[in-house]
C-alpha cells in the first residue's frame, strides 16, 4: 500500500465519522475498524502530525456543514379595544 493510498483510506476514514481531525489516540479507540493501522502510519510518515498534515495537504476533509434553522416569524395579533365615551 503507497503513502498516497494509505492517506486517502484514513481520509476517507474521517469523512465516514465526521470528524475533522483526530489525536492518535482517539484513532487507536476505533481498533479493528481503522482502514490502516496507527503503527503503518507512523511507519511510513514519521509521526501522527506528519500524518496529518499530510491528509490536510493532500486529501483535505471537509468542515461539518451545519444546517442553520430559519425560524419562521409569525405576526403578532392586535387585539382591538372599543373605547366608550364616558360622558
Amino acid at each position: 500500500m503507497t503513502k498516497d493510498m494509505m492517506i486517502k483510506a484514513l481520509s476517507d476514514f474521517m469523512v465516514k465519522n465526521k470528524v475533522q481531525t483526530m489525536d492518535l489516540a482517539e484513532y487507536k479507540s476505533y481498533g479493528n475498524d481503522v482502514p490502516v493501522k496507527d503503527y503503518l502510519l507512523r511507519r511510513a510518515f514519521g509521526s501522527w502530525n506528519r500524518v496529518l498534515s499530510q491528509v490536510a495537504k493532500r486529501h483535505p476533509v471537509p468542515a461539518p456543514v451545519v444546517k442553520k434553522e430559519v425560524k419562521k416569524v409569525t405576526p403578532k395579533k392586535t387585539v382591538k379595544k372599543e373605547v366608550k365615551d364616558v360622558e
